[in-house]
């Protein structure tokens, strides 16, 4: 019985180690000054380019954003729907 509570114990060790390092590996951060803030996103200069950054209710810190400001964003790139189209087709070889 001893073992069997081991094994699961570190089974669940392993997998929310796993988990969490996840999690952690998908945050990226960009730092720039903020363009322009509306309700439910705003626009951070990047010197070379522009992204636009959404945010919700969970957001921290959005309601202290003004645009001048330079801020840090940290962000994570999160799938929200995936369309299968079928496997690319080759191109037809010349004769």
């Amino acid at each position: 019985m001893r073992m069997k509570s081991f094994a699961v114990f570190a089974a669940t060790a392993v997998l929310g180690a796993a988990l969490g390092w996840a999690a952690a590996a998908a945050s990226y951060q960009k730092t720039g000054t903020v363009k322009d803030v509306a309700p439910d996103s705003f626009t951070l200069d990047l010197g070379k380019e522009e992204w636009r950054f959404y945010t919700d209710g969970s957001t921290a810190g959005k309601d202290a954003l003004k645009a001048g400001d330079k801020v840090t964003v940290t962000y994570k790139q999160v799938a929200t729907k995936i369309e299968s189209k079928g496997a690319a087709k080759a191109p037809a070889k010349k004769k």
